[in-house]
C-alpha cells in the first residue's frame, strides 16, 4: 500500500469537485459521506433535536489544511472557517515546518477539574482535615456515577482543597475533583460527579455547597507541540532566512511582554485551533476559555508560544496549552459533517486530536508572525479577501475571480470599485449578446 502524504501540490488550483474526489480517496469516504461534504450535512430536522428554538442551520466553509507531518505521520486537517487566508497560511507554515522534520507533540493524561464551592463553613481547618481524611470515599462516590468512563480506565484521580479566607462573600472552601475523562471532552461526566458528591461534602464540612461545575482552565490536561524550521526555507521577498528567523523571534518577544500584542498574537493561534474544533464538533468556546486563562496564569496576559533562534541559527517553536477535546459524545457523534471530518483526520484518541490542534495552532501562529515581520499581514490576505469583496458586490461565480484579480491589480480592494467593475463586465456581456443576436 502506498504511503499517504499530506503534500498536495497544486491542490488549491483544482476545481472543487476534483479536490473533493482527492480527499474522498485519501479518507476512503463512501458516497453518503461525499454527499455530506457537498452540502447535505446537518439538516434542519436534526438541528431541531440538538438545540432549543431551532430555525435551521448555519453553514461555514469547510476546507483542508495540507502538509502536516506530526510525529512522523501525515495528516490532512479539516478546518471550518470563514476568514480568507487561514487555510493557505497554515498549509504554507506546515510546509516550512515539514522541512525541519515536522511537528513533535505530546500530551498529559486527560484529567479535568470539577469545582465545588462551599460557604458558611464553621471551622475551616477542621473541614479541610475531614475532606482530606475522606478523599478515597469521595472519589469512590464520584466513580459510582460514571461507570462507563471508569471501565475505560478513567475516573477520579484525586482531591484538592483550596481555602479562600477572604472573599466578597466571606470565607469559602473550593474543592477540586481531579477526574480522568479518557476520550471524552468530559463536561457532562465532571458535572455529574461533582453534583453527586456535593451532599457528602456538606456533611463533612458542615458548610453549604453552592456551585458544582467543571473548570475550563484545564491545566492538568495539556498538549505540547514543538518544531524546528531550517533558516534557509524562511527566506522570502529578498530577506535572508536567518534574518527572517530573527524577525520572528523579535515578534514573539513583543507578544511576551505586551498584553495588547499578546491578545492578537493568541487570537491568530486560535484561528487554527477553533477551526479544527468546529470541524470536528468540539467545544471551541471551552478551548478558547482555557487557552486565554492559561495565557494569564502568571498574573499578566502573555503569548502562548515561544519562538527563538536556536544554537544552529534555525527557528525553534514550541507551544503548550490546555486542550480539552474529545472524540466520543456530543456533536462529534451527532453532526454529520463532524463525523466525516473525524474520518478524514483518522484519529484514535482524544490526546491525538488535542496534539493535532496544538500543532495547527503553532503553525497558524508562525504563518501570521512571519507575514507580519516581513511583508505585512495584508499582502497575502487582501488577495484572498478580494474574492469576498467581489461576492459581496453581487458578482456571479464566473465573474468573481476576474473582478478579484482587477481589484488586486489596482490595489483598490473596495466594494464600490467591485460594483463598478461588475457593472462594466455585465454591460460588456449584454453588448456581446445584442451583437450576437443582431447577426
Amino acid at each position: 500500500m502506498t504511503e499517504k502524504s499530506s503534500r498536495l501540490p497544486g491542490f488549491y488550483k483544482l476545481p472543487l469537485v476534483e479536490r473533493l474526489a482527492q480527499i474522498a480517496k485519501w479518507a476512503e469516504l463512501d458516497d453518503e459521506e461525499v454527499a455530506i461534504l457537498r452540502g447535505r450535512g446537518l439538516q434542519a430536522s436534526q438541528a431541531d433535536l440538538m438545540i432549543e428554538n431551532a430555525l435551521g442551520t448555519y453553514e461555514l466553509p469547510l476546507g483542508i489544511a495540507a502538509n502536516f507531518l506530526i510525529n512522523g505521520r501525515d495528516y490532512l486537517i479539516p478546518m471550518a472557517v470563514e476568514e480568507p487566508s487561514v487555510l493557505a497560511a497554515v498549509s504554507h507554515a506546515a510546509k516550512l515546518i515539514r522541512a525541519g522534520g515536522g511537528f513533535h507533540t505530546e500530551s498529559t493524561e486527560p484529567v479535568m477539574i470539577g469545582q465545588i464551592q462551599v460557604l458558611d463553613v464553621p471551622d475551616m481547618v477542621a473541614a479541610q482535615q475531614a475532606l482530606t481524611a475522606n478523599e478515597e470515599m469521595l472519589m469512590e462516590a464520584a466513580n459510582a456515577c460514571s461507570q462507563n468512563i471508569v471501565r475505560r480506565g478513567g475516573g477520579a484521580r484525586g482531591l484538592e482543597v483550596r481555602p479562600f479566607p477572604d472573599t466578597p462573600v466571606g470565607p469559602m472552601l473550593v474543592i477540586h475533583l481531579l477526574y480522568d475523562t479518557r476520550d471524552a471532552m468530559g463536561a457532562n461526566a465532571i458535572n455529574t460527579a461533582v453534583e453527586s458528591i456535593a451532599p457528602l461534602v456538606e456533611k463533612l464540612t458542615g458548610g453549604r455547597v453552592n456551585l458544582r461545575i467543571l473548570s475550563n482552565l484545564t491545566d492538568r490536561r495539556m498538549s505540547t507541540a514543538r518544531c524546528t524550521v531550517p533558516a534557509e526555507v524562511l527566506a522570502c521577498h529578498g530577506i535572508p532566512g536567518t534574518q527572517v528567523a530573527r524577525l520572528i523571534e523579535e515578534a514573539n518577544a513583543f507578544a511576551i511582554v505586551d498584553p495588547y500584542r499578546a491578545a492578537t498574537h493568541n487570537k491568530g493561534i486560535m484561528n487554527g485551533i477553533d477551526a479544527v474544533c468546529i470541524a470536528t464538533g468540539n467545544d471551541w468556546r471551552a478551548v478558547e476559555a482555557g487557552a486565554h486563562a492559561y495565557a494569564a496564569r502568571n498574573g499578566r496576559y502573555s503569548a502562548l508560544t515561544d519562538w527563538h533562534v536556536d544554537a544552529n541559527g534555525n527557528l525553534y517553536g514550541e507551544m503548550t496549552l490546555p486542550m480539552a477535546v474529545g472524540i466520543v459524545g456530543g456533536a462529534t457523534k451527532v453532526h454529520p459533517t463532524a463525523k466525516v471530518a473525524m474520518k478524514i483526520l483518522g484519529v484514535k484518541t482524544a490526546a491525538e486530536l488535542a496534539e493535532i490542534m496544538t500543532a495547527v495552532g503553532l503553525a497558524q501562529n508562525l504563518a501570521a508572525i512571519k507575514a507580519l515581520a516581513t511583508t505585512g499581514i495584508q499582502h497575502g490576505h487582501m488577495r484572498l479577501h478580494a474574492r469576498q469583496v467581489a461576492l459581496a458586490a453581487g458578482a456571479s461565480e464566473e465573474l468573481v475571480q476576474t473582478i478579484a484579480d482587477r481589484l488586486v491589480e489596482e490595489g483598490n480592494i473596495r466594494i464600490n470599485r467591485a460594483r463598478e467593475l461588475l457593472a462594466e463586465l455585465q454591460s460588456q456581456q449584454t453588448a456581446v449578446l445584442i451583437n450576437g443576436n443582431g447577426r
